[in-house]
């Protein structure tokens, strides 16, 4: 049986390993690999106890997974990163050794590195899958944590390339992201240099996590936020950044004066102060919205409540390669989309699919416009939901998508034996 090592620089317990990591992982087992996972848990000592350690390597083990875990140390920022890049690379070295890898698949750019610096120095050289997901350098410009230009974006961008040449493999997930990356040469999946390539979105779980009953959960969390005959717009995951929060609350208050019953839903793991502010700037009383971090059990209901799902990222070289996981979350849970446009491939899907509203410009004239358009949609009764979901499950399924593709490379890169 081949054998892959995941690294991961997130911790198990954040939300993204557990719908964007685990998932994905789970299928490629059913492919006939075997996986290890190596995350870097934040706040180790204080956050988990040998028990749940244990526990926790008990229980991933039983569902075929080889939990290994490193502490994530944060500051001083940089200093604290090349730390856990070079003792992440010395223990990935040893795993390598002891497990006989044959895949090393790195999720961005920093676990990549690890992998790159590890195999450098290890006599076994298993494959490495360059997972790119974003373009890490130029996010943290856009998004004002890093000087653009500065020595940070100017060293990022040095070791990108090299990983860009010691890769094997490559995911990334939208379209424009591979026309960016490989100026359009990849033909049959292979860049020039005969490296498989691969766009893989950001999936949903339709077997599990997202098998709903819309109906039921309707009724029943417009029940739980008070508010069943108000007009709900959604909005799942961070705020701030290259998110724009300003905008949101904007265009909420424009959907406000339009219908007085608006009621505002955020469900993200960012600090209420972020929104609740501006919300109360702009009209809101604390009855007209609700704001708190849910789990990822309850975002369906929490979804389904909703009549509309926003997405509002700023535009720009960064943003083509974004696939946000929210889009696929509200279309499985039968909401349209109200987005801005300019990010990865969310233009194509909303206008070639017909399921939702692109904003051109965030103004009030164009937030009235898009209000005007989605009145305009037939969203009664349950065929709009239903032509949502299916968009979803051709475009974004775990199983049909996501790991069939990761199948797919890691295939050509390493053959399940």
């Amino acid at each position: 049986m081949a054998k892959a090592l995941y690294i991961c620089y997130f911790g198990l317990r954040q939300p993204l390993v557990q719908t964007q990591v685990l998932p994905y992982l789970r299928e490629l087992l059913k492919s006939g690999y075997e996986i290890t996972l190596l995350t870097f848990e934040p706040d180790l000592k204080d956050e988990w106890s040998t028990t749940q350690i244990v526990a926790e390597h008990k229980s991933m083990g039983e569902t075929g997974i080889e939990w290994h875990c490193l502490p994530y140390h944060k500051r001083p920022s940089a200093l604290a990163t090349v730390y856990d890049i070079f003792r992440g690379a010395w223990h990935i070295r040893s795993v390598i050794r002891e497990k006989k890898i044959d895949i090393l698949h790195g999720r961005v750019h920093v676990p990549t590195l690890m992998g790159a610096i590890a195999r450098r120095f290890s006599r076994r050289k298993p494959k490495l899958l360059f997972d790119i997901r974003g373009f890490f350098p130029e996010e943290y410009t856009d998004a004002g944590i890093w000087p653009e230009g500065g020595m940070l974006y100017r060293s990022v961008k040095r070791i990108e390339k090299w990983l860009m040449k010691e890769a094997d493999g490559f995911v990334v997930l939208t379209e424009k992201a591979r026309e960016i990356l490989f100026l359009g040469s990849v033909t049959s999946g292979m860049d020039k240099k005969g490296r498989p390539v691969e766009v893989i979105p950001c999936c949903v779980d339709f077997e599990k996590r997202f098998l709903v009953d819309r109906d039921e959960l309707r009724k029943r969390f417009r029940k739980r936020l008070g508010a069943d005959k108000r007009r709900i717009f959604v909005h799942a995951g961070a705020l701030g950044g290259l998110y724009l929060t300003e905008q949101i609350a904007d265009f909420l208050q424009t959907a406000r004066k339009r219908d007085p019953s608006t009621f505002a839903l955020f469900l993200t793991q960012s600090d209420p102060k972020v929104i609740i502010p501006l919300l109360h700037k702009r009209g809101f009383a604390d009855i007209d919205y609700f704001v708190a971090r849910v789990s990822p059990a309850e975002i369906p209901g929490f979804l389904c409540a909703a009549d509309a799902g926003l997405s509002f990222v700023k535009a720009g070289y960064a943003t083509q390669s974004r696939s946000p996981t929210k889009i696929p979350e509200y279309l499985a849970c039968g909401l349209p989309v109200i987005a801005n446009r300019g990010v990865g491939d969310v233009d194509s899907l909303i206008e070639e699919n017909g399921i939702g509203v692109l904003i051109d410009q965030c103004s009030t004239r164009d937030y009235e416009d898009a209000l005007s358009k989605l009145a305009a949609l037939d969203l009664q009764g349950d065929a709009f939901a239903k032509k949502c979901r299916e968009v979803a499950e051709r475009k974004f399924d775990l199983v049909d998508i996501g790991g069939a593709r990761y199948g797919g490379i890691y295939g050509r890169l390493s053959p399940p034996r």
